[in-house]
């Protein structure tokens, strides 16, 4: 297997697939304003346009919000009601590129029926030959959103002062693309 460090506006053009066995849709959020909570969505898909120049390229995204673990089942099922993301109602969240350059992509997330526009900081990890004879192309991606703007506003203040939930969440993203064939 060879690793390439390429830059991103030569990869080959076309849909590449998302090996979700190897990626993370990830967040994290404090708890208590002391320590971190980290969660995770196990079913995600993405369908990722590579153009001609990365002015050509898009993203699209959908997360299955149900799917939702943070190790605590408690804590989960919290999250996938009304309080939160009120799976029930609004079953995905959702990504659209607008802007893909060499360091940034923007685009709207909607999380809850609320749309709102996003920049992730992209940073490329370079691309490599996979053992089946195709090649694997790997991205890191992340932004701190205010949950508040997306309706995400249940809280509860501790006795000590502070809030038992963060509102800024850190989106994590952690994925590994295989390049079309043919």
């Amino acid at each position: 297997m060879t690793q390439q460090t390429v830059s991103p506006s030569q990869l080959i053009p076309g849909t590449w697939t998302v090996d979700a066995a190897h990626s993370e849709v990830g967040f994290t959020a404090r708890h208590m304003m002391v320590t971190k909570v980290r969660g995770t969505f196990a079913d995600f898909s993405a369908e990722v346009v590579v153009g001609e120049t990365l002015a050509d390229s898009s993203v699209s995204a959908t997360v299955q919000m149900a799917s939702v673990d943070t190790r605590n089942t408690d804590r989960d099922g919290h999250l996938v009601s009304p309080d939160f993301f009120d799976v029930e109602t609004y079953p995905t969240m959702t990504f659209r590129s607008a802007q893909v350059t060499e360091t940034s992509m923007t685009g709207d997330l909607t999380i809850k029926g609320v749309t709102r526009p996003v920049t992730f900081d992209l940073e490329f990890n370079g691309t490599s030959d996979d053992p089946w004879g195709g090649v694997r192309a790997g991205f890191e991606a992340t932004t701190t959103i205010n949950r508040k703007d997306w309706g995400l506003s249940w809280n509860v203040a501790v006795e000590s002062g502070g809030v038992l939930v963060s509102e800024k969440v850190q989106i994590h993203l952690d994925i590994q693309l295989v390049q079309p064939q043919g």
